[in-house]
């Protein structure tokens, strides 16, 4: 019985059924020939060869050009049945001709990284805000290269001749920003635009279809989607997804079976998931945004799970006050999160950064789940403490883009 599936070729970019068919088909397709309906996990971490000639010969051809090689698995850390069937869900969900998973969503930028630096490309052109981690790797060089931070309508004067890469998330973590990526892609010009899309996820957007050359996802959020994974992953053209699985090889920051497992059963369920929460999420904004506790609300033209909001209060008592919810770092669960951006999820990056790009003292990030609407607002209706004595509001949906 074959355990895996080939995730090149036509299979792998077609993009002609909806979306909601592809998040339950796609890394499938083969498992009724098989007699199977779940797909199958595949834990080795290496595969028995009698031909030693011939597995010299495939190590060859990955060490030229990183393309999967034809045949059984050699070595998990060249790649996996079971991740590769995730890897071709993504990608057809993207668009894109290829995915390729890693241990992390940082990882996964890592890797980007060390690819364009590997060709002497160590420039990056950077917009904030990011996730702080993403911003506290780029700001401290820690793989070498070097940034520049701009707003998008200057990324075309910021582009060097060593420029590597440009990255941009839209919407931002956690202002939920948003980004023109057709026309940041136009200012790149032959400089690849890497998207962070983790907060829209492929329902809500897909990057590569605005000119985006990689795609980058947390998949540790929405994809998996019920808090129990850890990984990352890059949709991406061949000859790029070829470059990552090699530094993924030579580094090691593979995903693992059982993760490449849950993250293929989340995507099939990606889409009612995101619709369902950003129902509940546009219903909070609603009635967050009439609130006289509540000084500032964001929240991303395209809809989405995710909100941000700025309280006139004291936000560490509103993170104190939930019972409900969750105060927690992470986002995309099955269940709603807050989290105080600037005490945990960007604490890594400079204060004045941090406020520069939007991250104040009382903005709260909070990450919408499936429960029900009411039971939420009560929830965040008693954190949010006493009405009486507080300042009228200012709200502001942003809509940028």
């Amino acid at each position: 019985m074959d355990l895996g599936m080939d995730t090149r070729g036509a299979d792998a970019r077609r993009t002609t059924r909806a979306l909601a068919t592809e998040a339950v088909h796609a890394g499938r397709d083969d498992l009724a020939r098989q007699g199977l309906h779940a797909p199958p996990i595949d834990l080795s971490t290496t595969y028995p060869s009698y031909d030693s000639r011939a597995e010299a010969a495939r190590i060859d051809a990955f060490a030229t050009t990183g393309a999967e090689p034809d045949g059984p698995p050699v070595y998990g850390r060249l790649g996996n049945p079971t991740v590769a069937r995730f890897e071709t869900a993504l990608a057809r969900l993207e668009g894109t001709e290829a995915a390729v998973a890693f241990a992390s969503g940082m990882a996964a930028l890592s890797a980007v990284l060390l690819v364009r630096g590997s060709m002497g490309l160590r420039h990056v052109v950077a917009v904030r805000p990011l996730y702080g981690c993403s911003d506290h790797l780029l700001t401290a060089g820690l793989l070498g290269s070097e940034v520049t931070w701009t707003d998008p309508a200057g990324v075309a004067d910021a582009l060097r001749p060593d420029t590597g890469l440009v990255l941009v998330e839209s919407p931002a973590n956690p202002t939920l920003a948003e980004v023109d990526l057709r026309a940041v892609a136009h200012a790149c010009g032959s400089v690849p635009l890497l998207v962070d899309n983790t907060f829209a996820t492929p329902v809500l957007q897909r990057p590569a279809e605005h000119g985006a050359r990689m795609v980058l996802h947390s998949a540790t959020k929405y994809l998996g989607g019920h808090g129990d994974v850890l990984a990352g992953v890059v949709a991406c053209d061949e000859e790029t997804a070829g470059r990552l699985r090699q530094v993924r090889f030579a580094t090691g920051g593979v995903l693992h079976p059982l993760a490449g497992y849950l993250l293929l059963r989340g995507l099939s369920t990606l889409p009612v998931r995101v619709r369902a929460a950003s129902a509940n999420a546009a219903e909070l904004v609603r009635r967050l945004t009439a609130d006289p506790r509540v000084a500032r609300v964001h929240y991303p033209s395209i809809g989405g799970a995710m909100v941000s909001f700025e309280v006139h209060g004291d936000p560490h008592e509103v993170i104190a006050g939930v019972r409900l919810i969750t105060p927690a770092v992470s986002l995309g669960s099955v269940d709603t999160l807050i989290q105080h951006p600037a005490s945990i999820s960007h604490r890594i990056v400079g204060a004045d950064d941090r406020r520069e790009a939007g991250v104040v003292d009382r903005l709260l990030r909070l990450s919408v789940g499936l429960e029900d609407v009411e039971d939420l607002w009560a929830d965040l209706d008693t954190a949010l403490g006493e009405r009486a004595g507080v300042a009228p509001s200012r709200t502001e949906a942003m809509a940028q883009g």
